[in-house]
């Protein structure tokens, strides 16, 4: 199937507004489906593009659900789709729907695949990574730098705030790199694919709006310790500050990034104890 002569013939034109950047080789294609460990199932995927992860997903999925924002690509996916019985197009922002009316549609626990626009990414990871009971991983096309971000290790520059509240309830695997090379057309960087496992009971948090204010608060700014973040964020003086960094057995001159995540959820459960919010 030629993917570029189909656009074409419906007189398609890319929308930089929706950052599309299709990718059109099989071989590769597939490879991302087997990343992300696709056998049956419900599958989620967000921006369809022309379709062709699409007929991917319908291969190893028992059903697929594909959100389009644009709506030029309708045609498009009419066509690419056509054998494809399993494949449910909805025409529309997935930003736009609450969780739990996606989890509806599902119709259960299911998993997302999906090459997104780099400017939707970081909404679209915690919007289900933090309120969806029913997703079991996201097998994500993004941007090199966030994937790396979203894999680092603590005391690197991409470590952040991001980074711990993922790994706080999820395993994340960088699977491969994808050079800019291989998109159509082309964007001004490379991409990776990360898969993101949920596993929600990999520590106790069980206040996860303070967790992630702690989360927060640390890498406020980055270049005031730890210490001086918590006075401000939490609205302490120094002895109080200094105190909560001792009893979770942290040095009162550290910052942030050079916590692991086992650390941040030690530092919360101090700081839940002592009575803040």
């Amino acid at each position: 199937m030629d993917i570029k002569q189909i656009l074409k013939e419906q007189g398609f034109r890319f929308n930089k507004q929706f950052g599309q950047n299709f990718l059109t080789d099989t071989s590769l294609l597939n490879e991302i489906v087997d990343d992300s460990k696709i056998d049956g199932g419900t599958v989620l995927e967000i921006g369809a593009g022309a379709g062709t992860l699409t007929r991917q997903l319908s291969k190893r999925a028992d059903r697929v659900i594909a959100f389009e924002i644009d709506r030029n690509l309708e045609q498009v996916l009419k066509i690419t789709l056509e054998t494809c019985s399993n494949v449910q197009v909805v025409i529309g922002d997935i930003m736009r729907y609450k969780v739990e009316d996606i989890e509806t549609l599902c119709g259960g626990d299911f998993k997302v695949v999906a090459n997104i626009p780099y400017y939707l990414t970081t909404p679209l990871i915690m919007t289900f990574v933090e309120n969806s009971d029913k997703v079991q991983s996201l097998t994500l096309t993004i941007q090199k730098e966030v994937a790396e971000r979203l894999a680092a290790k603590p005391a690197t520059k991409d470590y952040g705030a991001i980074t711990v509240a993922v790994n706080a309830v999820a395993d994340v695997t960088l699977t491969r790199q994808l050079s800019r090379t291989l998109f159509y057309p082309q964007p001004n960087v490379d991409s990776a694919v990360v898969r993101i496992d949920m596993n929600r009971n990999k520590f106790d948090i069980s206040n996860r709006k303070l967790f992630r204010k702690t989360v927060k608060t640390a890498f406020a700014m980055r270049r005031k310790t730890l210490v001086n973040n918590i006075m401000v964020g939490f609205g302490v003086d120094r002895n109080k500050a200094e105190r909560l960094l001792r009893d979770s057995n942290l040095d009162v001159s550290c910052r942030g990034e050079e916590l692991s995540v086992e650390q941040f959820v030690d530092l919360y459960k101090i700081i839940e104890q002592s009575g803040l919010q």
